[in-house]
């Protein structure tokens, strides 16, 4: 049973970042490289106040992702004039500095949290506290999976209330033909800077989620391999609707799951179950390119 709840915690940490970088992939058609990078800003951001300032998990989430709004403008201003491949390295370029900065910060003469020691480098942050709501410090794996649940659905519906809204079918429109809405007297530039803020704090929402429920926090939460795992989550699941970044995030976190109950030989069971996952992929990229759930297909 608790594995269960372990994975519906993963679930929805993924299922608030597969929605949030939605909003920019999905609805803005700018792909971007630079996602895991906020989210890491937010874990780190809450576990560094809840560590050293004694803050509650609620202030240092909020302050988390506030953190990583102000920082997504190093992404959202490159995109009011890159487009496809140049706005693609402009992201990664962005990942790189926020993955290098947190395994590089660190002084072994200084205390954690000093300016000289703010990350710990690449030894990562322990002992993070778990979330106190009213005086109730949430520990088990079911309360956690409870209270992780209904922040997913919170985010989810705030979500969903904003790609439903008149500014939503803007950025659909602005994905479809810039020029277009810019023509109507639409400042598209703004949206786009809207969508990216939006999009990281909600990143960091999950960020904090994770720290407080693992309660360790390195710089590879930031690395290039866990930008691509949430991009293959969106495009999996599929562009441009709700459904489709659900589904992609429940198929990623529970498809590696389920390899592991093949009866594979153990000397070869890690490479045989990667071998697996990577070509029932690209059967699934091949048969259905717009994603399982989509309903747009990235150009």
């Amino acid at each position: 049973m608790n594995y269960l709840l372990h994975l519906l915690v993963y679930f929805d940490i993924y299922a608030i970042v597969a929605l949030s970088l939605n909003l920019i992939v999905g609805y803005c058609g700018l792909l971007t490289l630079a996602h895991a990078g906020y989210y890491a800003i937010g874990g780190y951001a809450c576990a560094l106040l809840m560590l050293t300032a004694g803050w509650g998990f609620l202030p240092a989430l909020l302050a988390g992702a506030l953190l990583s709004a102000v920082a997504s403008l190093a992404v959202s201003l490159p995109a009011w004039r890159l487009r496809g491949d140049f706005f693609v390295l402009a992201s990664l370029a962005v990942q790189t500095l926020i993955f290098s900065a947190l395994y590089n910060w660190s002084s072994a003469e200084d205390p954690l949290g000093s300016w000289k020691n703010l990350t710990n480098g690449p030894f990562g942050l322990t002992g993070i506290p778990r979330p106190r709501l009213f005086g109730w410090e949430i520990s088990g794996t079911l309360s956690y999976a409870v209270f992780a649940s209904g922040l997913a659905g919170l985010c989810g519906f705030m979500l969903w209330r904003l790609k439903s809204s008149p500014w939503g079918r803007l950025l659909l429109a602005m994905r479809e033909d810039e020029l277009a809405a810019r023509g109507l007297g639409k400042n598209t530039r703004l949206a786009k800077v809207q969508a990216f803020a939006i999009a990281s704090a909600m990143a960091a929402v999950a960020g904090s989620l994770y720290a407080a429920y693992v309660r360790y926090l390195d710089p590879s939460s930031a690395s290039l391999d866990e930008s691509i795992l949430m991009l293959s989550m969106v495009i999996v699941g599929g562009l441009g609707n709700f459904r489709g970044p659900l589904v992609g995030a429940a198929t990623l976190v529970g498809l590696p799951e389920v390899l592991r109950f093949l009866a594979l030989p153990d000397a070869q069971a890690a490479n045989l179950r990667l071998l697996i996952y990577g070509l029932l992929l690209v059967l699934m990229m091949h048969m259905r390119p717009q994603g399982i759930a989509g309903d747009y297909r990235m150009q």
